[in-house]
């Protein structure tokens, strides 16, 4: 997310940042050792922060050695199928991975970790496997579906196995993947469960004890971390017990509707990294002091959330940078804390561009991307620099070179690990001709009357508009190989009227990626209606969850008697 208005001001009454102090460890006996085959893919912090939650410890694999050396293995994968092959094969890991699984010892792969299984996948222009299990790994491709699958599902389990025995029937763990394997009569002894989403797929296999699954059980709260303690203990062993399916129907099973508890963070005066709220991107108290308004701190915050179930975390950092992210040490460690305890997806964003710093060293916004990835970041949220690439894009004719930042961290980690947020406004006139940007016939007359509108995406925190809707960046990013949209509105931030529907509705409609309704909210009946309304994916909040207002256990409450898919 670009810096806001008030993010720019002055340095004058602003002291030096503080670091967030490390809290003293408490060692435990350990349970024993894992062995994590980390290649470099997206966020690996929290399978670790999952393992050492249970009581074990983690030994990285440097050498094929070790892998055949493992006593227990797992492999979890994000990212390009493609590019992890690369890595594993310039690494001499194909064959101990091969020979490993072989070898009937624990294995155990998650989302990427699972297709590398299989032959091959067509990701990347075609890519040759472990061949392992038979089959290939192809992309979502019923129509009109949203791509990425990004949220929680529910499960067909096919056998009884100890990996799955503490989720029960039509729960929902969390997905985020755009390709998938099919269960084919060749790979059917493999099968544990399935999922539909445009048809069915592959979501968890199983022979002995070399197991996989293409959800993330790291992401998927206390059930998850529940499957990797069935694992690490042992308990994985297959019966011939009859599966007991799920009565559940309608609603209650599919993918759910996602809520996200936002917390935009900022340093105060004084240097401390606080969670703040605006009005229309202004945070700063209207008294006398006119200090950056505190609605708590953000590793508490996101605690309190995922406890109320929240199906997502974003930290928007709103910093004005005047040198490099990569040295905010604060918001790093932010992130490095929350994975420690909140096992759902972890999304942030605030200066995710290429930067030289003070020194005259220059960054990639794949670095940048990096280092939030390795403290903890599942996904990141591109705010102004999304704006100047699309605005490139579209001079060149819709030409893509591959060195814009969108491309660049969309291959290395996956459309999926992507968000573009969007900052716009609403703009009227009187016919869609005074424009080249996509109008809609608005509910919402303008001042002078008149019946149609534009939203502007603006830069700089909201302070400077462009000449490009949120339409045209929204399809934009979608062609570049962005994973999502985070669709704000300046016009509605903080006013607690709904989401602006008409908006929601135009980009939603416009891209086959899921949105995320941003801006507005002001009680549970505000998230149900956005998605009767539109096509969007999920919803998010900030200042009623702050504040207290309302529970995230009110919405999913209200949404769910309202027959919206929601996971409870």
């Amino acid at each position: 997310l670009a810096p806001r208005a008030d993010a720019l001001a002055g340095p004058a009454r602003r002291g030096a940042r503080r670091v967030v102090a490390r809290r003293p460890l408490t060692v435990a006996a350990s349970k024993g050792e894992v062995t994590l085959l980390d290649y470099g893919a997206g966020n690996v912090r929290s399978v670790r922060n999952a393992i050492m939650k249970l009581g074990f410890t983690v030994k990285d694999v440097t050498t094929a050695d070790e892998i055949m050396a493992a006593d227990r293995l797992i492999f979890p994968g994000v990212g390009a199928y493609g590019s992890a092959m690369d890595i594993l094969k310039q690494r001499g890991l194909v064959d101990p991975l091969r020979e490993y699984c072989a070898s009937g010892k624990p294995f155990m792969g998650v989302c990427l970790g699972l297709q590398l299984l299989f032959d091959g996948s067509e990701e990347s222009g075609g890519v040759e496997g472990l061949g392992i299990i038979p089959g290939m790994v192809r992309k979502f491709d019923a129509p009109d579906l949203i791509v990425p699958h990004i949220g929680w599902n529910t499960l067909d389990v096919k056998k009884n196995s100890g990996l799955l025995k503490d989720v029960p029937p039509g729960d929902r763990l969390y997905f985020v993947h755009s390709f998938r394997a099919t269960p084919e009569p060749n790979n059917e002894d493999w099968i544990l469960a399935t999922c539909d989403y445009g048809g069915e797929f592959v979501a968890a296999v199983q022979k002995n004890e070399v197991c996989a699954c293409q959800f993330h059980p790291e992401k998927s709260g206390a059930r998850g971390v529940g499957i990797f303690k069935n694992f690490l203990e042992g308990n994985v062993r297959e019966t011939k017990d009859k599966v007991v399916k799920s009565s559940a129907v309608g609603t209650d099973v599919g993918l759910a509707r996602r809520v996200i508890a936002c917390l935009d963070v900022r340093s105060n005066d004084n240097g401390d990294l606080v969670v703040t709220k605006g009005d229309s991107y202004d945070v700063r108290e209207k008294d006398e002091g006119g200090d950056v308004r505190n609605l708590g701190k953000p590793v508490e915050l996101a605690g309190k959330y995922y406890e109320q179930g929240a199906d997502e975390v974003a930290f928007l950092n709103i910093t004005g940078y005047r040198d490099l992210p990569l040295t905010d040490a604060p918001m790093l460690e932010v992130l490095r804390r929350s994975s420690e305890t909140v096992f759902v997806p972890l999304t942030v964003g605030g200066g995710i561009r290429d930067f030289t710093d003070s020194n005259g060293k220059s960054y990639t916004a794949l670095e940048v991307a990096s280092a939030y990835f390795s403290s903890g970041a599942d996904k990141v949220s591109i705010g102004s620099d999304a704006v100047y690439v699309a605005e490139a894009f579209y001079e060149s004719g819709g030409v893509k070179d591959g060195t814009t930042s969108v491309e660049q961290i969309s291959q290395r980690y996956g459309a999926q690990a992507v968000v573009i947020s969007v900052d716009p406004r609403r703009v009227y006139v009187s016919d869609p001709s005074e424009t080249k940007n996509k109008c809609v016939a608005t509910n919402k007359p303008g001042p002078n009357g008149e019946q149609f509108c534009w939203w502007q995406c603006t830069v700089k925190g909201g302070r400077e508009g462009r000449d490009i809707g949120a339409y045209e960046l929204a399809t934009a990013m979608e062609a570049l190989g962005a994973g999502e949209i985070l669709l704000n509105c300046i016009d509605e931030d903080g006013q607690g009227n709904g989401f602006d529907h008409e908006l929601v509705g135009l980009v939603s409609d416009a891209v086959s990626i899921p949105v995320i309704a941003s801006s507005g909210a002001g009680c549970p009946k505000h998230f149900t209606d956005v998605f009767e309304a539109t096509n969007c994916s999920a919803a998010l909040a900030a200042g009623i969850f702050h504040r207290g207002e309302v529970a995230i256990s009110e919405v999913k409450a209200h949404m769910k008697s309202e027959n919206v898919p929601t996971r409870m």
